[in-house]
């Protein structure tokens, strides 16, 4: 018999749609909308946690309820939204234990729960991932991994592997008391909350970032300046950057007057839900509780300054600023503020770094990103709503929008951090990049012809 923990009732100032209230994760399109189609009931009734608005905080405050494990079907959403002061429903039982973990890690557990300490890495890893996942991980700091190959070696289960491997080897589960099982829960979360039908915008690409991340961690300048903290707060703003990503862009959910929009104020919706939906998954699990309080919410903010800066429409301001300060060479990486502003960068770098990989890597997420951009589009038509820049299909050709989206935005990007950080690896990143470049540009001519080809015939039937 499992417990059930009755929460305190948060008070609201509106009212909380029970298709929000029924998801685990925050994001939810209005049931009043057809925009993206019926959701079947019992799904919904399988999500577990909710947005909620206080009136003591304008920027809401984002709520993970444990309704699948804690309480009967029979007991209403509103009395399970804990306050502002919740961290944790409660202890871990051991058959939720089970749930979560493997057998194997089961049965490694009972030293964990007991509270033994390690003085060494956790090899972890040794007991479930094995052949080639493994043989993978000792090379996560190669620009040519395959993200796609080991998502598939550990059975989709790519971004909790890649990111427990990072802070593992790192040593910052013994070095910020991190309890694993904890930290195993809020990652497989984390992997869960991230929309898997999305082509882009998926666990996979949290992966991919926070594998690039890490090669920017090593990077000399960064590898003998960053503190523990700063490299914390980037693996976990990597993976957490995209986090319930709803595979549309900001100004599709302002004119379709999506709530988040309004809660926003139509100033980096998807950023600010990414960074609060994050902080809802921390306090959820409990992962930073042992912490002091001041201290936990220091690591929200500057987790969320990260997860802000991937604001695409911020890019010249951000770059900008780089480039300033590049031009005065007044960088100090003893200075934390200076430190955070180049994990900022770091982070946007390796969110739009698809353009610098290898080409059979690059044109996969190429061909992922458009087809996103192009099912947004026919929503758009469907409704009859303005199509957005890029979603046309009609109009754009994936090789266009990959030539356009080097030139404006990664290639100006990407010439600063090699500037700043003059390496083999920004060499390896540019050098890919123009040969990228290239190729789409030839794939194009070779478009043309056809793309004539088509309308002419199109024009002969209509005038037949």
């Amino acid at each position: 018999m499992e417990v059930c923990y009755q929460l305190p009732v948060l008070p609201l100032d509106r009212p909380v749609p029970k298709h929000v209230l029924s998801r685990r994760g925050a994001i939810s399109f209005s049931s009043s909308s057809s925009l993206f189609g019926a959701p079947d009931p019992r799904q919904l009734s399988q999500r577990r946690g909710a947005i909620s608005y206080d009136s003591s905080d304008q920027t809401a405050l984002y709520i993970r309820m444990l309704g699948k494990y804690s309480c009967s079907e029979s007991t209403s959403a509103s009395s399970l939204i804990p306050g502002p002061g919740f961290i944790s429903a409660g202890p871990v039982s051991g058959r939720r234990l089970r749930r979560l973990l493997s057998f194997q890690r089961y049965l490694h557990s009972s030293r964990l729960l007991w509270g033994t300490t390690h003085l060494n890495p956790l090899h972890i890893l040794d007991e479930d991932y094995i052949g080639q996942a493994k043989c993978m991980l000792e090379r996560v700091g190669s620009w040519n991994f395959d993200i796609f190959l080991f998502d598939r070696l550990t059975n989709g289960n790519s971004l909790v592997t890649m990111t427990f491997h990072l802070l593992n080897q790192y040593g910052l589960l013994e070095l910020f008391q991190l309890d694993m099982v904890k930290l195993w829960r809020f990652l497989v979360m984390v992997q869960e909350d991230y929309h898997s039908l999305n082509p882009y915008h998926n666990a996979v690409h949290a992966a991919d970032v926070t594998q690039a991340m890490y090669c920017y961690l090593r990077e000399p300048k960064l590898a003998k300046s960053l503190t523990s903290c700063d490299i914390l707060l980037g693996l976990l703003a990597a993976a957490t950057h995209d986090l319930d990503h709803p595979g549309v862009n900001q100004p599709f959910l302002i004119k379709t007057n999506h709530y988040l929009a309004k809660l926003y104020r139509n100033s980096s919706v998807l950023e600010n839900h990414h960074w609060r939906s994050a902080v809802g998954l921390l306090r959820e699990t409990g992962l930073f509780s042992h912490l002091p309080a001041e201290e936990g919410l220091k690591m929200e903010r500057q987790l969320g300054s990260l997860i802000l800066a991937t604001d695409i429409s911020r890019q010249n301001e951000y770059l900008g600023k780089f480039r300033t300060h590049l031009n005065q060479d007044d960088l100090c990486l003893s200075n934390a503020s200076h430190r955070h502003f180049i994990l900022q960068m770091a982070l946007k770098c390796a969110d739009i770094c698809n353009p610098c990989r290898p080409w059979e890597l690059s044109k996969q997420w190429s061909e992922k990103v458009t087809q996103e951009f192009f099912h947004q589009g026919d929503i758009e038509k469907k409704h009859k709503l303005e199509v957005s820049p890029l979603c046309d299909s009609q109009r754009n050709s994936m090789g266009n929008i990959q030539i356009g989206f080097m030139t404006y935005v990664v290639e100006p990007l990407f010439a600063e951090w090699g500037r700043f950080s003059d390496t083999r690896l920004s060499q390896t990143m540019l050098g890919h990049l123009g040969l990228n470049k290239a190729s789409w540009g030839g794939l194009v001519q070779q478009e043309r012809p056809l793309t004539c080809f088509i309308y002419l015939s199109s024009e002969v039937l209509a005038a037949k």
